[in-house]
């Protein structure tokens, strides 16, 4: 299946005054229902709203896999995720009422506690030696934009978390694309990743190269250590195929001796030839403790609202 639309993901935070029937902080409301099976033209996720967004006291998301909505809970990474496969498959429309002055941390522990409530979510946590990939500058040196800072412009003075409107695309069809079928992405949507008919952008603005690193684990399914020494900021658009890219990113089990993109086959991985092509940067394989959410049981279907 192709898929279509932004994914745009915010952990947010809110606070409760309400409580599980166990006693445990909970939203004030919270509406779960399953989102409507997916067309041949696509599919788009969005997530939305929150303490710190244009909308601060309701929380959103649409097409939300089980998968998004634990590791959102927990403040992991898909990498960090042991479940079943069908937590990628099963989606939801969730909307949560969120009251005045929460944290982020609080936010999470409702998210679990709506989880456990109605999904009966039981987890527990591990840590266990996995790959993991550092970036490092590739010979001949790296191919990167360093930012410019700008005075705020009146129109900047919104300090809202949530990005800024798509651009209208041709006939009602969705964003706009360039020339070589890669979508647009708006001046301003920072940390953003579109991805449409298999092929895909990801745009960032003023970002460090950890912030970079941290990005693209999401991408290559494993955790991304900075080490190219590069201390600026940058403007950031990476434009690859997305059409193999697997659950958590894509990219093969590494060997841990064998820098990624030294041979052939390794930079027929879309992503890690366009970090290398695009950025002059390059992943190498290595090997450290990773920590992990395991998910032990989970219903598919969450009891009724």
């Amino acid at each position: 299946m192709k898929l279509a639309g932004i994914i745009l993901i915010s952990f947010v935070a809110g606070w409760a005054h309400a409580q599980t029937a166990n006693g445990q902080p909970a939203f004030d409301a919270a509406s779960i229902k399953p989102a409507p099976p997916p067309t041949g033209r696509g599919m788009r996720v969005m997530v939305n709203g929150g303490p710190g967004s244009r909308d601060p006291g309701r929380y959103t998301c649409d097409n939300c896999s089980l998968s998004m909505l634990v590791t959102a809970a927990y403040d992991i990474k898909n990498y960090q995720l042991s479940a079943p496969g069908w937590l990628d498959t099963e989606r939801f429309i969730v909307l949560v009422k969120i009251p005045d002055k929460a944290t982020k941390e609080e936010f999470r522990l409702m998210l679990q506690n709506l989880l456990a409530e109605r999904f009966k979510l039981v987890i527990h946590r591990d840590k266990k030696e996995a790959p993991i990939y550092e970036l490092v500058v590739a010979k001949g040196g790296p191919k990167l934009k360093e930012s410019v800072e700008e005075p705020p412009k009146e129109s900047d003075k919104d300090t809202g978390d949530d990005p800024p409107p798509l651009p209208p695309g041709g006939r009602g069809r969705g964003p706009n694309v360039d020339k070589d079928g890669y979508p647009v992405i708006p001046k301003g949507c920072n940390g953003c990743m579109m991805i449409m008919n298999g092929k895909a952008r990801l745009h960032s603005e003023r970002q460090t190269m950890k912030e970079f690193a941290d990005q693209i684990s999401y991408q290559v399914g494993k955790p991304v250590i900075d080490a190219t020494g590069l201390k600026g900021k940058y403007d950031i658009d990476l434009s690859f195929d997305a059409g193999g890219m697997m659950r958590g990113g894509g990219l093969p089990p590494p060997d841990a001796n064998t820098p990624l993109g030294s041979s052939d086959s390794d930079m027929g991985v879309p992503i890690v030839g366009a970090i290398q092509a695009q950025l002059g940067l390059k992943l190498e394989a290595k090997k450290g403790q990773v920590e992990t959410i395991v998910v032990d049981h989970m219903e598919k279907v969450p009891t009724e609202n």
